[in-house]
């Protein structure tokens, strides 16, 4: 990321002053710029084929279309997307449903403005983005614990699978019928979804746990 090419950020919520909150926390960083907002899930949809951020912070309840159907939607269309879940500290259910669907990570929705800025230059290079106290009540509950295998998409295990082959980039684009470059998104979303840091050790971990036949 260069100094003049700062990273774009939509902000999707229901909620106008949560969104005004989100604009004030974020106009003191340079590197960051608001290119768009949505009130919901369909909005989201139609702002992100006009805007193209770099970084979504997404609501996850909202009326129309809620925030975990609006991320597999954006997801299926622009893989290259990264998207923070914006939650409530009781809507744990929700937070594995939005990981489960392709989102890098979540906050809460009483982050501070450094924080929230922090976690979108981490989410912006693919580094996870999880908050502390959310993090910690999903440890203490069995039923809301996420295994990795959990967080990727039914897409991202496909390209997993061909990956265990030993196939390249171009190839699995071939073996799949889609673009190199969502390839690579998409690997680059396992190697940070699995906390490996490259190839090799993605298969390991997947032969290894059996995420793959």
């Amino acid at each position: 990321m260069s100094k003049t090419t700062p990273i774009r950020v939509m902000l999707v919520d229901d909620h106008s002053m949560v969104r005004r909150g989100l604009t004030a926390f974020l106009k003191s960083s340079p590197d960051l710029e608001i290119v768009g907002e949505a009130r919901d899930g369909r909005e989201a949809i139609a702002a992100c084929e006009k805007t193209q951020p770099d970084v979504i912070l997404m609501d996850l309840v909202m009326p129309n279309l809620g925030g975990v159907a609006a991320t597999r939607m954006i997801l299926a269309r622009w893989p290259h997307v990264r998207i923070l879940a914006l939650t409530s500290f009781g809507e744990k259910n929700l937070v594995q449903e939005a990981l489960q669907a392709g989102a890098t990570g979540y906050l809460l929705k009483n982050v501070s403005g450094d924080e929230l800025a922090d976690a979108i230059r981490s989410t912006f290079v693919g580094r996870p983005a999880l908050a502390k106290e959310a993090v910690a009540s999903l440890i203490q509950s069995e039923a809301t614990t996420v295994h990795p295998a959990d967080t990727l998409t039914r897409r991202e295990l496909e390209v997993l699978a061909v990956l265990v082959k030993g196939l390249s980039n171009p190839e699995i684009a071939a073996r799949l019928s889609v673009s190199r470059s969502t390839v690579k998104s998409h690997v680059s979303n396992i190697l940070s979804k699995l906390g490996v840091s490259n190839r090799a050790e993605a298969i390991a971990f997947a032969i290894e746990h059996k995420f793959v036949p």
